[in-house]
């Protein structure tokens, strides 16, 4: 018999062995939303074309004034990240952020950058009517966690076919809005599940209608919050570690093979999950 799980946006419709597999991982960890991490979205700009810029005209802008490098950042576009890593497509952000002010800190005055003022002012009929702007048509929107962009953080994309996290290390890299960031405590293991096959499978048939049927899933951080993240040993968190510093397809099935042992998943629901 089917089971039916009513959820706050959808009527989930289960298999035995689906309500077996659900049952099981709901019994270990704790929900993703109860970690200690912020999800925050990536940045809108109003105006890609204008703000967005690729990496021979950053080379223009900063051999017109080198102040310009100060604050030109790399960029992420939710197509360019993969599984464990992405693809740089040489695109760069202006960030003439809109500073924030409950922190102190003050809006980019664009006239102490007079080479990206020259460059944006081409896009004036564009920019100085956008909604997403802030305090002059050359700043962008407010964002109160522009901070967590200098983080060590996760980046994800929204629509996916597989898993597709990444870990910025060094917290380099922007992204757009259609791409999202996670900061906090953890984020190895996390990275780790988030990236694994039983998590790729829960969130796309247990957790608030993210399938988007043949095309993959949609990873909405509302969504997959829901998730129990098992507690692990030291030992096997090691282990993790490990596998995700040479993310290799042997590793990637290592970590799936521990976090599978950690919910005592059994061989045919193992395999259901990996034939889906």
């Amino acid at each position: 018999m089917n089971c039916n799980f009513n959820t706050s946006e959808s009527w989930v419709i289960l298999s035995p062995i689906e309500q077996q597999i659900k049952a099981k991982i709901e019994a270990v960890g704790t929900p993703l939303k109860d970690w200690d991490i912020n999800i925050y979205r990536g940045i809108l700009t109003g105006y890609n074309d204008a703000f967005i810029i690729t990496g021979e005209r950053k080379n223009e802008l900063i051999a017109q004034d080198p102040k310009s490098a100060d604050i030109i950042r790399p960029i992420l576009r939710g197509r360019d990240i993969k599984r464990y890593g992405y693809e740089f497509a040489n695109l760069w952000l202006i960030n003439s952020h809109n500073g924030i002010k409950e922190k102190g800190i003050n809006p980019i005055d664009i006239n102490e950058y007079p080479a990206i003022k020259t460059h944006l002012d081409q896009y004036w009929d564009k920019i100085s009517i956008r909604s997403d702007k802030g305090d002059t048509a050359y700043n962008l929107r407010n964002c109160a966690y522009l901070e967590d962009f200098y983080k060590q953080k996760i980046v994800f994309q929204e629509m996916v076919s597989e898993p597709s996290f990444i870990l910025d290390f060094e917290g380099k890299y922007m992204c757009l809005d259609t791409a999202r960031i996670i900061t906090g405590e953890n984020l190895k293991l996390l990275l780790a599940v988030l990236n694994s096959k039983i998590f790729f499978f829960s969130v796309k048939y247990f957790y608030g209608g993210g399938s988007l049927g043949e095309l993959g899933v949609r990873m909405k951080h509302t969504f997959f919050e829901k998730f129990p993240i098992p507690t692990l040993c030291i030992g096997d968190v090691e282990k993790i570690h490990d596998y995700i510093s040479t993310p290799n397809i042997k590793n990637i099935e290592k970590i799936d093979k521990i976090l599978y042992r950690s919910f005592l998943l059994e061989e045919n629901e193992i395999e259901f999950i990996e034939s889906q």
